[in-house]
């Protein structure tokens, strides 16, 4: 290991009997471990707004939670579908820019919910469902591939 001039370590690299060097291992295992949280989380991600968006399509479930935070059941099959087309929007190819709506869409409703919860003063583990989706969301937008973010032109 080497140390640049901030002090920071850098791996050195190293030749190997077929002449090619390490550091090329090291960027390819880091992007394969980002490839693999992506899809881990986005599956998480788009079981739980699928699941969550298909109860609340059919109003099952969610109706004595809707009631418990006072909101209008009308919201229910609103929220559901908007969920159903965003888990499409973030695990089709192409179309980043519905994939950045989508992502925002289910940050403003996860921590909206978690936050609903909250305020009307029911204790913390009935926001739990809410704050792992956010959580869940935020680190699935983080390691998402470049070829499903915007580009910067």
């Amino acid at each position: 290991m080497t140390t640049d001039t901030i002090g920071e370590a850098e791996p050195m690299p190293e030749t190997t009997a077929t002449g090619k060097t390490t550091t090329n291992n090291i960027k390819k295992d880091g992007h394969k471990r980002n490839k693999i949280i992506y899809w881990v989380t986005t599956g998480f991600l788009a079981f739980g707004m699928l699941a969550g968006g298909v109860q609340q399509l059919l109003q099952i479930g969610y109706v004595e939670i809707f009631t418990q935070l006072g909101y209008p059941l009308f919201l229910m099959p609103i929220l559901g579908v908007w969920k159903i087309l965003g888990v499409i929007a973030v695990l089709v190819p192409k179309y980043p820019l519905l994939k950045e709506w989508a992502y925002a869409g289910f940050f403003f409703v996860m921590s909206g919910a978690a936050i609903s919860h909250i305020m009307v003063g029911q204790p913390i583990y009935e926001a739990l469902p809410a704050l792992v989706l956010l959580i869940v969301t935020v680190v699935s937008w983080y390691f998402r591939p470049a070829s499903r973010k915007l580009s910067s032109h």
